[in-house]
This record gives structure tokens, C-alpha cells and sequence, in this order.
């Protein structure tokens, strides 16, 4: 009760401490009119709501292509056309073997049959239900027995060092543990050095017991814990590689398809023991000791083990998916899309990953509906979707961007995402350098629900920053599904979150229970990300101009070089980096001019035409930095800014063709690449050459 009393004081304080400072993109009248907008709306959403919704969409395990997933369908579905939200569904027929039988075994020494399956805890509900089986999507079928080696965390690196030692893991089962890079590159680059077969399993030491207690009686991950999830590298169905997997498309063969072909599953830690305790050969290297209660050794054996995969390749490879979205047209601009989304499926009951970011999206969807209902209509058309198969590898809103691309490319103005909103309570953000401030306002009006300050104090203070720094936010790299949008086709975007400790990840235990007790006791920051999700929908939704920020992403970029310098002077070549950061600095000044002229002429009047073209050259600035061709790497990813390290999954990689040019060793390949991204910055600062030329012939 004081809590949430304290809250509704703190937005109404937040609004009339910021009442006299001006909000980008708007008139003076019009800034007016969205603060009262966005004080009524972030009221809105409850954390009583939100619980609502957490029970019921957690209330069993939802993996995409199962009839449990079509329901949490149905689920979002009622509650927008409850709300009187205008809805829509769209299937895809996607690529997506489901287990049907999985084992692991110790064949020597001490034959052992390993239980996979998590036990029920007494006082978790959904832990006694039903489990997808303990099989990483996209693994291999197989049915193989080898000698065990044990491979640290199955990165490149770990493979060099085994190298080094001669022990080779051919013909072998290795055994990695989860962290350090996605899993797809795991088995990845398991497969490629000849494993015939990958246990991955969640280290005691990385989110068990040794980082706290563990569930029920803690947050973290007890040793029956499976982090399940997929091992697909590429984004989307693999059977239809950059198009959408719609009615009566061609498809790849899966001997043609990029993915996995030897059997990979995960194990909790107490699984793992049964088998490390026993390998031998040489101890490990520095760093390579985990948290169980022995020495680690790299093998090879002399434990044997075997694992055998089936799955419905052969019968029934595809599954039905859908997404749903929920519309609220826009009264001025309703070609316009701002869109926010978040994935329903789950490898369990999904809590935190991702029915947090399903509840915030809902109660965003609910606080627009309401003030709908009070007569009050956002300018530009709001979007608010759920994604399918998310876990599998971004397949449902990757299939919506190849299938929509072209009216995405013309017409998206933002895409916000809401993966794991909530399960903790420690506000994080990030995404596009050009949205970030708008985040960071948003986040000023916003009360943190501990009643000491807004969400944005309550941040800089976790964050421990300088008066004159602003907290750290992520890049967009990749790995969740904003990619499409950002990764793909160069669209703005943002993201936001309240994490905590926690070791439930992918796992039965990530369930309602595990959230009462843990992650967000009160639903508190589920409303809380929602109110921020509130805010940024209208705030750019309702801007007369959009309040992009090109001198902080010019200034962003310009960090991104002087190490680019040091890896050129390292290799002793000659590159026209020069050129580089000339066309940056182009790219800041035409920002600076371009805010000029934004605010001097929204402190008059302003033509519906003139908006219109300066808003159109505007979304061409970041779409100025894609490359149709895409990287030479991995075609799909487009943008030149930001992309997942192709040798890591969840490292961010910063001007992804320049750094891999480098990384391949390739001087003249470096040298043409830094040129072409050198052109790019110089159409983007074009672009916004352009929207201040629209404003200036109003």
C-alpha cells in the first residue's frame, strides 16, 4: 500500500520537477499535453494486473509448436479485444523438430542411467507438471558412446588450449559448461573438432550453489537445474534462410540447412559429476576449475558415456507458430509504427523469460487502451506484439520481418523490446545510440517502486557513475528479437528490464513460485517496466518531430574508431581511418544543426506536410548504415553498426565489417571496408541534411 501511494507521488513530483524543460520533438502546447498524457497513463498499469497475468501465462510449460503455446496465444488475444484493441494473428509453418525420447548414461566405469527430467519441489505446482524433455532444440539425432573430454566452457579458445596439450576430443563426448559465449557456438565448434556428441550443464560455480542458495530455498540453480534452449546459429526458420516461412514457399533440405548434426543435450550439475568425477588425464588448466566438490581433469575418459536423440524429423519437422498483435491507429500519421514486442514461449513455465516482458507489453497495451477510452489517441499507429518460438532462435519475429520487410523498412519508426522485463530489481537499458536519451527521460518520470526516487536516480545510483556520465547501456549485438529489426533492416531501437540474482534460466523452476518468492515478489517492477514501455509508446508516438539524437550517436561512434587504430598500428598497415572519422564528424555536426533548426522551428508553427517530409528523411539516417548485401560473414545482418560476434553469440561486436575484415587478417579487405563504412556515415549525415532542409522550406 505506502509502496504504491509513494509511487503515484513520485510520477506527479517527477512531471512537475521537468514541467519547464523541453521535450524533444515537441512544441511547447504539445509537450504540455504529453506530460499530462504520459502522468495519467504510467498510473495505469497494476501490479495486482500483472500477477494476474504471470499466474496464467506461466501456468505450465509453453514451448513453441505445442497446443500449452497456442493458449498463451489465445490468452493475449482476449485480453486486447477485452480492452477493445483492434487484433490480428499470423502463423508460420516453421522448420522445428520436437524430442521424442532423449538418454544419457555412464556406460564405464559403474554403468549409471542419468535421470534428465527436474524433480517436483512440494512447494512449486508447475514443477510436478509436465517437462519438455531435456534436449537442446535443434540437436542431432544420434545414437553415440565414446570416451568423455572435458572442454571448459567449449569456447575456441578452450579448443586451442586442448591443442596445446594434445588431447583431442575426435570421436569423443564432450562435456562444456554453460556461460562464456551462446550455446550454439558450443556445438558448433564441438561438431567441428569431430565430437560425435556435447553435454552442456550449468556449473554449481556460475549460477549454483557457490553463487548462492539454491531453489526453493534460494534463487539460484540447484543441481537437478537444466538450462535448456537452442543451438541454432542462424536467425529464423533454417529452412527458409531470409524469407518468410509462409504457404507454399521453397525449402531447404536439412542436409542443407545450418544446423547441428550430432546429438547435444543439457545436464544439471549433479548429472554432470556423475560423469567428470571419473575423467582423468591431465588436470586442468588455470581457470578451468569449476565448483564441484573435486578436481577437474580434461580427460580423455576413461569414462565412457552414451546419448541418444530421437526427435519427429522424419514425420512431423513442422510446427505451427503465431504471433499476435494488438493495434491502436495512430490519429494523425497512422502509417507510422511504433511497435513494442516480447516472446511468449518458454522452454518451461517461463516466469521471467519471457512472461515479464509478455505482462509489461499487456500493461502497456492496457494503460494506451484506457486513455483510448478517455478520447485520447496516440498520433502515430502503436503496435503491440508477442513473438512465437523466440527460444528457437528469434523465429517468429524474424519471420515477420522477412514476410513484412518492405512496409517495416518504410514505415517502422521504433521497435522497443521486452525480454525477461522483470526478475529483479536493477533497471538496465540499452539499444540504438539514438534513442538512449529519450530512454533515459522516460526512465526520469518513472518512480522506482522502492519509493526512494525514480527509476533513473534509483539507476545512476546502482550504477555508481560520475555526476557527469550517464549509466552504461547494452548494444543491440543481437540474440533477442529486436534483431530483425535492428540487426536486419537498420530500424531504431530500444530495450529495458529489472534483472537479479537468479539461476532458474531456461529451466521447470522458472515459474510463478520462483517469481513470488525471488524475482518480483509484489509484481512491482512488472508494472514498473510497463510504465516505462507506456511512456516510451507515446512519447515518440505523439512527437510532432521524432526525437532521435544524432549527436549522441555520432559521439558513440567516434569511440568505436581510436580501437580500430590500435588493431591497424598492431598489424602495420595503412588504413583510411581518417576518412572514418571525418564522416562521423559530419555526422555530428549535421546533428547538431539539424536539433538547431528541430527546436527553433517547433517554437512556431508548423505544417502537417512539413512534418511529414522531415519525419520521412528522418527514418532514412539509420537506414542509411544497412548494406543490402549484408556482412560477408553472415549475409542477413545488415547493419554495419552493431552485430553478435559470429565466434561468440553474446558478445557485441562494434562496425562488425571493419572489425572482421581486421580479424581475418585481410589489410586490403579492411581498407575497402573502412572506406564503404566511411560512404555509409556520409549518407546518414545526408539524410539528416535532408529533414533540416524539409523544415527549412516549410
Amino acid at each position: 500500500m505506502h509502496i504504491r501511494i509513494a509511487a503515484v507521488l513520485l510520477v506527479c513530483v517527477g512531471v512537475s520537477a521537468t514541467s519547464q524543460q523541453p521535450m524533444v520533438g515537441y512544441t511547447a502546447a504539445n509537450a504540455s499535453h504529453e506530460r499530462e498524457l504520459e502522468a495519467n497513463a504510467i498510473k495505469r498499469p497494476s501490479p495486482t494486473s500483472a500477477s494476474v497475468h504471470s499466474k496464467q501465462l506461466s501456468s505450465e510449460t509453453h514451448v513453441a509448436g505445442t497446443p500449452a503455446q497456442a493458449r498463451t496465444r489465445d490468452y493475449v488475444i482476449a485480453q486486447m479485444k477485452k480492452w477493445g484493441i483492434e487484433t490480428e494473428v499470423r502463423a508460420y509453418d516453421v522448420w522445428m523438430p520436437h524430442p521424442t525420447s532423449v538418454r544419457v548414461a555412464r556406460v564405464s566405469p559403474q554403468p549409471k542411467e542419468l535421470a534428465l527430467a527436474e524433480p517436483a519441489i512440494a512447494e512449486d505446482p508447475t514443477s510436478k507438471l509436465s517437462q519438455y524433455p531435456t534436449v537442446n532444440g535443434y540437436s542431432g539425432e544420434g545414437d553415440v558412446t565414446a570416451e568423455v573430454v572435458y572442454v571448459n566452457y567449449g569456447l575456441i579458445e578452450d579448443y586451442a588450449q586442448l591443442d596445446s596439450m594434445h588431447v583431442s576430443v575426435k570421436g569423443k563426448i564432450a562435456i562444456a559448461r554453460y556461460g562464456r559465449s551462446y550455446r550454439g557456438i558450443k556445438a558448433r565448434e564441438a561438431e567441428k573438432h569431430g565430437a560425435v556428441g556435447l553435454l552442456i550443464y550449468s556449473d554449481p560455480q556460475d549460477d549454483g550453489f557457490v553463487a548462492g542458495d539454491v531453489y526453493p530455498d534460494g534463487p539460484m540453480r540447484n543441481s537437478s537445474g537444466v538450462q535448456r534452449g537452442s543451438i541454432l546459429n542462424p536467425d529464423g526458420d533454417p529452412s527458409t534462410p531470409g524469407y518468410g516461412s509462409t504457404a507454399g514457399v521453397p525449402r531447404l533440405t536439412p542436409d542443407k540447412m545450418e544446423i547441428s548434426h550430432i546429438p547435444v543435450v543439457p545436464i544439471g550439475y549433479g548429472n554432470a559429476g556423475e560423469l567428470l568425477k571419473y575423467v582423468r588425464g591431465a588436470g586442468v588448466p588455470r581457470g578451468w576449475q569449476g565448483g564441484l566438490p573435486f578436481h577437474y581433469h580434461v580427460g580423455a575418459g576413461p569414462v565412457r558415456a552414451r546419448i541418444a536423440v530421437k526427435d519427429d524429423r522424419g514425420t512431423k519437422p513442422l510446427k505451427p507458430i503465431y504471433d499476435t498483435f494488438g493495434f491502436v491507429r495512430g490519429s494523425e500519421f497512422p502509417n507510422e509504427l511504433v511497435i513494442i514486442g516480447g516472446h511468449r514461449d518458454a522452454w518451461g513455465p517461463g516466469a521471467a523469460d519471457n512472461v515479464s516482458g509478455t505482462v509489461s507489453i499487456l500493461e502497456a497495451a492496457r494503460a494506451v487502451a484506457e486513455e483510448l477510452k478517455a478520447g485520447v489517441r496516440p498520433k502515430r499507429t502503436l503496435v503491440f506484439a508477442t513473438w512465437d518460438a523466440e527460444e528457437w532462435g528469434l523465429l517468429g519475429s524474424t519471420e515477420f520481418v522477412e514476410d513484412d520487410s518492405l512496409r517495416l523498412s518504410r514505415d517502422a519508426v521504433a521497435y522497443f523490446n521486452q525480454d525477461v522485463a522483470a526478475q529483479g530489481s536493477r533497471f538496465s537499458g540499452g539499444g540504438s545510440p539514438s534513442l538512449r536519451p529519450m530512454l533515459r527521460d522516460v526512465a526520469r518520470v518513472v518512480a522506482d517502486p522502492n519509493g526512494n526516487g525514480s527509476v533513473y536516480s534509483e539507476w545512476r545510483k546502482a550504477s555508481a557513475v560520475a555526476d557527469t556520465a550517464e549509466p552504461q547501456m547494452g548494444d543491440p549485438g543481437g540474440g533477442s528479437d529486436f534483431a530483425g529489426f535492428y540487426n536486419h533492416l537498420g530500424i531504431p531501437i530500444a530495450e529495458w528490464g529489472f534483472g537479479g540474482a537468479g539461476g532458474v534460466y531456461h529451466s521447470q523452476y522458472d515459474s510463478y513460485t520462483w517469481m513470488t518468492k525471488f524475482g518480483d515478489p509484489g509484481f512491482q517492477y512488472h508494472a514498473a517496466a510497463a510504465r516505462v514501455g507506456t511512456a516510451m509508446m507515446l512519447r515518440i508516438a505523439n512527437a510532432d518531430i521524432l526525437p532521435y539524437d544524432y549527436v549522441e550517436y555520432a559521439k558513440t561512434m567516434r569511440r568505436y574508431v581510436a580501437p580500430i587504430d590500435r588493431l591497424v598500428a598492431d598489424h602495420r598497415w595503412s588504413a583510411p581511418t581518417a576518412t572514418l572519422r571525418a564522416s562521423i564528424d559530419r555526422l555530428e555536426r549535421e546533428g547538431v544543426a539539424f536539433a538547431a533548426a528541430r527546436d527553433s522551428a517547433l517554437a512556431g508553427s508548423v505544417a502537417t506536410a512539413t512534418l511529414q517530409r522531415t519525419n520521412r528523411a528522418l527514418l532514412q539516417v539509420e537506414r542509411s548504415l544497412i548494406r543490402p548485401q549484408g556482412l560477408r560473414s553472415r549475409p542477413w545482418f545488415r547493419n554495419l553498426i552493431y552485430v553478435a560476434d559470429e565466434n561468440n553469440g553474446y558478445a557485441n561486436m562494434v562496425l562488425p565489417s571493419v572489425n572482421e575484415a581486421i580479424r581475418s587478417n585481410d589489410e586490403a579487405l579492411t581498407r575497402t571496408e573502412i572506406e564503404d563504412l566511411a560512404s555509409r556515415f556520409d549518407r546518414a549525415a545526408q539524410a539528416l541534411a535532408d529533414a533540416r532542409g524539409a523544415l527549412k522550406a516549410r
